[in-house]
């Protein structure tokens, strides 16, 4: 006897999330289960493409459906049902902000390859170059086209390989010309980028924001609907004063702080292989330990790296010697966003009234 729709969904309440610590069932992951023709098709609350954990967990839900003696077909879908949906930026399953507590500790490299790394992996991908006096995104990310207009002026974003890229560095003539902008105007720029550009279907829309915690990000944070946020550091004193500023910052904003990304953590020597902490050692870690935060990366000085964007974007190249760890950040960045789009998951479950929870489907 085949086994019923029910029973199957009864076998998928064995499957924990490893980071919740609830069955993906329990959770309200599980949205419908339907089995016809020896095909189970499981529709799963997810929206964080490529990232590890969901990855995982969907094996897992594979596995089940073949032991019970079925195909799996697995779809993944997470609306305004589970608070998903935003009149602005409505094609976006997840917008990152990348941000830093002060200036020169490479919030902007940390961003570009967090934006290439996720595309690498098979996302869709934008990048949005908020920092509007200091646009070095297309220093980074170099890209194939000047921006396009839409017949309505809504603007097009140029691709640098795969990732759609808008930066106030496109609206200036010369590459060193100062972006001389009061207030009013900076913001108008970034309602610009926000509602004006037609930016298509994304998995996810890396922010870089501007440094520090003044009104262009609070602005920002108001404006979009973000995910998470990734907080930029390096072991120097003055830059960890800063960075617990940005974190308390986000969390008086209710906008969860994905990780904290020490940059510049090491100088790995290119003919020996040693590492060295020029900066200071464990500066991020008494920053992870004291909001619990995780620390989700630690970058390495290298001349592989082109600090000063000349080489593009490393996590590109193949060779290099830090490739595995700016993957590992990459891969564990979303990580944290799938953990933070499953717990609105979570909550929103929770928050149905009793009646509204199926305790059976009928076959």
């Amino acid at each position: 006897m085949s086994i019923t729709e029910y029973e199957l969904k009864i076998k998928l309440e064995g499957i924990e999330d490893p980071d919740v610590g609830e069955d993906i069932v329990t959770l309200g992951l599980v949205n419908d289960v339907t089995i016809d023709d020896e095909t189970a098709r499981i529709s799963l609350a997810f929206n964080t493409p490529y990232a590890p954990a969901e990855m995982e967990i969907g094996n897992r839900v594979r596995e089940v459906v073949e032991e019970a003696g079925l195909e799996p077909d697995l779809r993944a879908h997470a609306g305004a049902e589970h608070g998903f949906d935003d009149e602005v930026l409505p094609r976006v399953r997840n917008v990152i902000a990348v941000s830093s507590g002060k200036g020169g500790v490479g919030k902007t490299t940390v961003a570009a390859n967090l934006a290439a790394g996720l595309e690498k992996r098979g996302a869709m991908v934008g990048i949005l170059d908020a920092d509007i006096h200091g646009p070095n995104i297309p220093r980074i990310l170099p890209v194939e086209s000047d921006p396009g207009v839409t017949p309505n002026e809504d603007i097009v974003p140029p691709r640098s390989d795969g990732v759609r890229v808008i930066s106030m560095g496109f609206m200036t003539e010369e590459e060193d010309d100062p972006a001389i902008l009061r207030g009013p105007m900076v913001n108008k720029f970034m309602m610009k980028f926000l509602e004006g550009v037609e930016w298509g279907r994304l998995d996810y829309l890396i922010v870089d924001l501007p440094p520090g915690t003044g009104d262009a990000t609070l602005n920002l944070l108001q404006s979009m609907p973000v995910t998470g946020a990734v907080v930029v550091t390096t072991p120097q004193e003055m830059a960890l004063d800063d960075t617990r500023k940005g974190v308390q910052m986000f969390n008086k904003h209710d906008t969860p702080v994905l990780g904290i990304v020490e940059n510049m953590s090491s100088f790995i020597c290119p003919s020996c292989g040693d590492q060295h902490g020029l900066f200071g050692t464990e500066g991020a870690d008494r920053i992870s330990e004291k909001y619990d935060v995780p620390l989700v990366g630690r970058v390495p000085i290298h001349p592989d790296f082109g600090a000063e964007g000349s080489k593009g974007t490393l996590v590109k190249d193949d060779d290099s010697e830090v490739q595995d760890i700016l993957e590992e950040m990459v891969a564990t960045v979303a990580d944290r966003v799938s953990e933070a789009n499953r717990r609105t998951v979570s909550e929103n479950t929770a928050d149905e009234p009793d009646d509204a929870l199926p305790t059976e489907i009928e076959d």
